[in-house]
């Protein structure tokens, strides 16, 4: 199977990628009191070096004192920390690469005990951690408000520093995802109820990190279906409830949809083999990546040596990349632990490759 697609160029607003292949955010915990290392910079830096087209940041919080679960997570805000993000930007476009953070706030996913300002409760739409579960008090408009502030704040600073555009995290059952989800989303005011209420505090930042930044400044979306509280969970049950759910953000100025599944082949819908990123993109006519699982299995590897591949993975995903289902390929655990993985699937050096071991070396952003 060529390769020819995942290596062509991508272009977009002021991003331009020499390739097709994006680091996928995975939180480390790296960063005393929240402020990036030179070790921070040196990691993005050498998957620059390696090949990969776009990087994206592990979770990076916003200016809200309940965003983090933990001392050692990085921020993006303040002097310090936006200091030591314009080194990591630095040395990744040194080494030629591109890159832009993702912008987070975990909500009810934080235990407060185990996190600054334990005196203070986490934050959700309706405080539930996932149906049923309680944790606090539904969050006051004013603090809607003020988060929706920090996210348009980081982005004009991510611009500022020379970021490449910004990643909203809107998946995995963070505080975004808890206003998505009409399990957490219990409010009955207009940030809750409907579909179209539960997508208003994502368009409110959407249009807010707009407006604090220039036109051409690219705006990233991650999304899914699936919840760290319930695998299970959907946002939406059929492909006309998705466009009902994307609809709004897609016209709220989202550039690029990355769209997370657990294994990017498993089919969103019956009858259709449309993937969840294929079915974002026939959907809203935008730019999508798909993520899940690549990179981590022989058949992967095998494919690219030419070797014949019984399942769909790395055949159908490049057909489908060929096919322009999706145009951008999210790789996590593979690029952690290898940061040539780029280059060596470019030159054929795939013997060198290293497969993943299973050792759970990051979490998930």
């Amino acid at each position: 199977m060529s390769n020819t697609t995942l290596f062509s160029s991508f272009n977009l607003k002021s991003l331009s990628l020499d390739n097709r292949i994006v680091m996928a955010p995975m939180t480390r915990q790296f960063s005393p009191n929240g402020v990036p290392t030179d070790e921070v910079a040196g990691y993005y830096q050498r998957r620059a070096e390696g090949g990969t087209g776009l990087i994206i940041t592990e979770g990076t919080t916003v200016n809200d004192k309940v965003a983090t679960m933990g001392a050692t997570i990085p921020r993006f805000h303040g002097e310090d920390a936006l200091s030591g993000w314009k080194k990591v930007v630095n040395d990744v476009h040194n080494a030629g690469g591109k890159i832009m953070p993702q912008l987070w706030h975990v909500g009810m996913a934080r235990v407060a005990d185990n996190a600054p300002h334990s005196e203070l409760p986490s934050a959700g739409p309706s405080g539930l951690f996932k149906p049923g579960k309680q944790g606090a008090e539904p969050m006051t408009v004013e603090h809607i408000e003020s988060v929706i502030e920090a996210f348009a704040q980081a982005a004009a600073d991510a611009q500022e520093i020379g970021m490449d555009g910004v990643e909203i995290h809107g998946a995995h059952g963070y505080l975004v995802d808890q206003f998505f989800w009409e399990g957490t989303n219990q409010r009955t005011d207009s940030w809750g109820g409907s579909m179209e209420n539960r997508g208003r505090f994502a368009v409110e930042i959407i249009k807010a990190i707009r407006a604090a930044t220039s036109d051409n400044f690219p705006i990233v979306l991650r999304y899914s279906q699936w919840k760290q509280q319930d695998y299970t969970a959907r946002l939406a049950n059929t492909p006309q409830e998705l466009e009902q759910f994307l609809t709004q953000l897609s016209d709220a100025g989202v550039d690029i949809f990355h769209c997370s599944q657990r294994r990017y082949w498993e089919n969103e819908f019956e009858g259709s083999d449309l993937n969840l990123a294929g079915w974002t993109k026939k959907i809203t006519g935008k730019p999508t990546i798909t993520v899940g699982s690549v990179g981590l299995n022989d058949d992967f590897f095998g494919a690219f040596k030419g070797q014949d591949s019984n399942t769909r993975s790395v055949d159908d995903l490049l057909e489908r990349l060929d096919a322009g289902e999706f145009d951008l390929v999210a790789v996590g655990r593979a690029l952690l632990q290898d940061p040539n993985w780029a280059n060596k699937i470019k030159e054929g050096r795939t013997d060198e490759l290293k497969q993943y071991s299973g050792k759970a070396l990051s979490t998930l952003s």
